[in-house]
């Protein structure tokens, strides 16, 4: 007992360490920052951040899936390469006439709208985790673009502190080519422990906006929930609303099925485009992730005119199929006669277009 004991407090002990000295984690917010925090009306009293409905992150966790999680298991990841697109380094080049969005695979976009690039949840390292050791490695080795050839990028939009979406190797190889950052509240402390400049960082609680280059951003609600290292709920996670005079799009970050999607879809929508959470759901927490059906339900609550599935093709963060994701999004959309778009990565969806991309190219 002397000798297991002995173990823990090690590993206890190690694990603090790594916490506390390595800058993955992030920061903790200035007192101007505390004072805008401790303001929401979606900060409670406990000193953390909650979701607009009662949202349970464990709804049945079991031990007994944790070694699951670093296997490969039966079609898990996919066997081979995704097939993906190549983006020349003159892509970004020609501006597009209407909005052009290019997915990086998981959550990760690239739009470019009303003569602006924006970078959305830009997490293009290898492993969503603090260390290569405590994560599974992204699908596709290689990006469709190398870091150092991306254009200049006006705004990057950051959905909330999770590994996989708020990734420290990604800022610290993009943050020189940055304007500007908007994110949620408390993610700002994150930024500046990483060397990005605190005057070229806005946060945002849910339903404030901000006119960039005649685009409203507006940080909504989701149901999900943050936290790097021990702690949990001290950022706000969001969606985000990108509206011009000309085009509407949503991001819903990571999100759980809820009220606020229809609330959102009553204030902003109908929407051009929507990128939907689809993908790393389990029964274990099936009030912060969405399953494919509900994904495409809450397209419908948004109003979106073509809605696209995101949060998968890239990384395994559950034990569902590398695939399940799009099948039964793709059969659910196809039920209710929901327009969807299915791009390789690195494939690019123009919205002036009557055809987006379609082709099955995720069937084994």
């Amino acid at each position: 007992m002397i000798g297991i004991f002995g173990v823990i407090l090690l590993i206890v002990i190690i694990g603090a360490i790594f916490v506390n000295t390595s800058p993955q984690f992030g920061g903790k917010p200035n007192k101007v920052s505390l004072i805008k925090i401790q303001s929401s009306l979606n900060y409670n009293g406990s000193g953390t951040f909650k979701n607009q409905e009662i949202t349970v992150q464990n709804t049945g966790f079991k031990l007994s899936t944790i070694p699951k999680f670093f296997m490969k298991g039966e079609n898990l990841t996919p066997e081979e390469k995704l097939p993906q697109k190549k983006i020349a380094k003159t892509y970004f080049d020609n501006e597009p006439q209407q909005p052009r969005i290019t997915w990086f695979g998981h959550s990760t976009m690239f739009i470019e709208m009303e003569g602006m690039n924006i970078f959305i949840d830009p997490m293009l390292g290898d492993v969503p985790a603090p260390h290569p050791l405590l994560g599974n490695s992204r699908f596709n080795k290689e990006l469709p673009i190398a870091i150092e050839n991306l254009p200049e990028i006006d705004l990057v939009l950051i959905s909330h502190d999770h590994y996989d979406h708020l990734d420290y190797g990604s800022i610290q190889q993009l943050h020189s080519k940055v304007k500007q950052f908007y994110v949620p509240l408390g993610i700002k402390a994150h930024l500046t422990e990483w060397g990005v400049n605190a005057s070229k960082i806005t946060e945002f609680d849910w339903w404030q906006s901000k006119i960039l280059n005649e685009i409203e951003f507006v940080a909504a609600p989701a149901r999900h929930f943050s936290g790097r290292g021990f702690t949990r709920n001290n950022t706000l996670w969001s969606s985000w609303i990108l509206k011009s005079k000309n085009n509407s799009i949503f991001f819903s970050g990571d999100s759980g099925y809820g009220k606020h999607f229809k609330e959102i879809g009553k204030k902003y929508g109908p929407f051009d485009f929507a990128m939907m959470e689809c993908g790393q759901y389990n029964e274990q927490w099936s009030q912060i992730h969405m399953t494919p059906e509900e994904t495409i339900r809450a397209s419908k609550d948004v109003k979106a005119n073509l809605m696209m599935p995101i949060h998968w093709g890239a990384f395994k963060l559950a034990l569902h199929t590398w695939n399940d994701p799009i099948i039964r999004a793709t059969n659910k959309a196809n039920e209710l006669n929901i327009p969807i778009a299915i791009p390789k990565i690195g494939e690019a969806i123009v919205l002036d277009r009557s055809k987006f991309p379609s082709e099955k190219w995720w069937i084994d």
